[in-house]
C-alpha cells in the first residue's frame, strides 16, 4: 500500500535542513513509524500548525517513489493536551514513558491497544488530580503486556497454585513463587519479596489503563519491592534500562 490515512499520536518531534521535520508516530493502525513532513515547519494549509508532541491527528501518508521512506502528507488536528504543556513535572513523566514506547517499538499487531493506551496517558496526566508516584513504572509493565511480555502473577510458576497472599517474584524467570515453593528451592538469586497488597496492585495496573489505576500511595516498602519488580523484569526479559533521560539496550 504506498497512501493510507490512520490515525495517529505524535512521540516525538526533530529538524532536518531548513524547514523539515521527522516525527515519531504511533499510529492506530501501523504501530510506530517514523514520518518525514517535508515543509512542515512552514506549512499552514497541510499542516495547520499541528505538529506537536502528544498532539493527536488525522494523518494522510504516502510512501516515497522507492518505497524507502514515509510521507507524511497532511495531518488534522483531533486533539492534543492544553494545561499539560505548562506542567514541566508531567510532561517528564509523559516524555519518560514516550520513550519506552520507542524503545521497545510496536508493529501493527499491537497498535490499536498501543495507541489507546497511549492516548489514556496523556488524559490522564492532562485531567487527573493526582498520579501515582511510580506511574512511569506502572506503564512499562502495562505496555509490555499490550505486546504480549505480561508475567503471570496470579499463579505460582513453579506448582500453578493460585497466589492471594505474600509472594517473592523470581526476576530471571519472570514468575512467582508461592511460600511452599519457596521453602522449597530456597533463596532465589534474583527474587524480590512482594506483599498481598503490592501484588494486587500490580495486578491492578496489567487491567486497567492509567486512567483507573488508583493513586493512593502503599507503604514505602511495598512501593520499592513493586519497583524492583518491574524494572528487574524490564531490564533482564526486555533488554531497557532508563539512564541520563534514555532507554539504553543492555
Amino acid at each position: 500500500m504506498t497512501e493510507w490515512a490512520d490515525h495517529a499520536l505524535v512521540l516525538r518531534i526533530g529538524h532536518f535542513r531548513e524547514a523539515d521535520l521527522w516525527l515519531k508516530m504511533l499510529c492506530r493502525k501501523h504501530g510506530l513509524l517514523t514520518l518525514f513532513a517535508f515543509g512542515g515547519s512552514r506549512s499552514r494549509r497541510r499542516f495547520c500548525g499541528c505538529l506537536d508532541v502528544l498532539n493527536s491527528l488525522h494523518c494522510r501518508v504516502k510512501a516515497s517513489g522507492r518505497g524507502s521512506f514515509l510521507n507524511l502528507e497532511e495531518a488534522v488536528l483531533l486533539g492534543g493536551p492544553q494545561s499539560l504543556r505548562g506542567n514541566w513535572r508531567r510532561m517528564g513523566l509523559a516524555a519518560n514513558c514516550l520513550r519506552f514506547v520507542e524503545a521497545l517499538g510496536v508493529n501493527d499487531e499491537g497498535a490499536d491497544e498501543a495507541f489507546l493506551l497511549v492516548e489514556d496517558l496523556r488524559k490522564t496526566l492532562e485531567e487527573a488530580e493526582n498520579v501515582p508516584s511510580l506511574l512511569p513504572q506502572f506503564f512499562r509493565l502495562r505496555f509490555a503486556g499490550v505486546l504480549g511480555f505480561a508475567p503471570d502473577l496470579g499463579r505460582c510458576g513453579t506448582c500453578g497454585a493460585t497466589i492471594t497472599g505474600p509472594a517473592q517474584f523470581v526476576v530471571d524467570e519472570a514468575q512467582l513463587r508461592c511460600p511452599s515453593c519457596r521453602a522449597t528451592a530456597g533463596p532465589a538469586r534474583y527474587g524480590v519479596e512482594l506483599g498481598a497488597s503490592g501484588l494486587d496492585l500490580l495486578r491492578h495496573v496489567q487491567q486497567e489503563f492509567p486512567s483507573g489505576w488508583h493513586a493512593e500511595e502503599l507503604p514505602a516498602a511495598d512501593r520499592r519491592a513493586c519497583a524492583k519488580v518491574i524494572d528487574g523484569f524490564v531490564q533482564y526479559h526486555l533488554g531497557l534500562s532508563w539512564e541520563g533521560g534514555y532507554f539504553r539496550h543492555v
